[in-house]
């Protein structure tokens, strides 16, 4: 059959439904909601007929709770991205809450030379309730998928989470709420969008890519790596038993405020030893808003001199899974601990 010239004009989007919230449905029997399929979604969103795209979808086998969301699910997602890049304008990932920010900044890093927009949403309430924000994230974040700037060009070119009333980068965003539907938030960067009446884009602040090259998705994501959360009583011990974690190549340690941890010869001797042995060890604060100063205090500084690598205002989820993205690569611990001193995919403030 012949397409006609206004099919070729009609943004071509692919969704691809993990699973999540936003698809689920509630179990007759215990009242626990559970993953639905596809069919089950867009039967209750009649209304994304009325955008007149070309949409198609791909679905996981069956549906995952993001809960079990893993390195190998993060293959499948750019696996169909891959695949479909060429043939489509844009792609919308529907996916649970719950570690949507580690799926997010995982892919930032996977997909090097992204063109295109990857949005991801879901809800906080299943599409088929009556109150249900699934509905409209997922017709927004279609909108945002097919639309274009002045040049033609797709508005979004990187990875981002959708949700409510903002559209974020995906690897500066962390769930921030268990209940409320403005859910995500972007703490040391601005929204690339806000939605009200229209979709108002804030075109200063979207990410580009220096120069437009093919796509190329690294698959392999070394999951060698850990957080060490920092709390008043850790013991000497403890520390000591968590850095020879065996086969262990990259430490994330969760510090105070502006980077700041125990300043005791037994912490500070434990984590040089770490580093000496070939641990990279990367220093993020627990802090929702600002970043890693380690000059600003005495604690800061013996971290530095411990040879601890500055991961200024990156976020949890955006330090670790870019450590699985540089160990993937086979990198080793000198070239994994440069690289995260760079900005990859505007993931961090330089």
């Amino acid at each position: 059959m012949a397409v006609s010239h206004n099919e070729y004009n009609r943004p071509r989007i692919l969704i691809i439904y993990t699973g999540g919230t936003i698809g689920m449905i509630e179990n007759s029997e215990t009242g626990a909601l559970q993953p639905f399929d596809f069919t089950h979604l867009i039967d209750n969103v009649p209304k994304i007929k009325k955008l007149d795209y070309v949409i198609n979808n791909i679905q996981f086998n069956p549906p995952i709770d993001s809960s079990n969301m893993s390195p190998m699910h993060w293959r499948d997602i750019a696996v169909a991205i891959e695949e479909n890049y060429d043939t489509y304008d844009g792609f919308v990932v529907l996916h649970g809450t719950d570690t949507m920010a580690f799926t997010a900044s995982a892919l930032s890093f996977m997909l090097e030379n992204l063109h295109k927009p990857v949005i991801i949403t879901g809800s906080q309430l299943p599409i088929g309730e009556v109150r249900t924000d699934g509905e409209e994230n997922l017709i927004t974040s279609l909108q945002i998928a097919a639309a274009r700037d002045s040049q033609g060009e797709p508005m979004v070119q990187e990875v981002a989470i959708l949700f409510e009333n903002y559209l974020w980068r995906g690897n500066r965003s962390t769930k921030m709420s268990a209940d409320n539907f403005n859910a995500f938030k972007s703490n040391n960067y601005p929204p690339l969008a806000k939605i009200g009446l229209g979709i108002h884009f804030n075109e200063e602040v979207l990410y580009r890519v220096p120069s437009k090259r093919p796509l190329k998705v690294r698959y392999t994501m070394d999951t060698n790596v850990m957080f060490v959360n920092l709390y008043p009583g850790m013991s000497e011990k403890i520390l000591t038993h968590i850095l020879h974690t065996p086969d262990i190549k990259g430490v994330v340690v969760k510090t105070y405020g502006a980077g700041n941890a125990p300043s005791d010869k037994w912490f500070t001797d434990a984590i040089h030893d770490a580093v000496e042995r070939g641990i990279v060890v990367l220093n993020v604060t627990q802090c929702v808003n600002g970043g890693i100063d380690s000059s600003r205090y005495v604690t800061g500084d013996c971290l530095i001199k411990a040879g601890v690598v500055s991961g200024r205002d990156i976020t949890s989820e955006a330090a670790i899974t870019k450590m699985m993205y540089l160990f993937g690569m086979g990198l080793p611990a000198d070239s994994v601990k440069k690289y995260l001193s760079y900005s990859l995919s505007g993931e961090m403030t330089i």
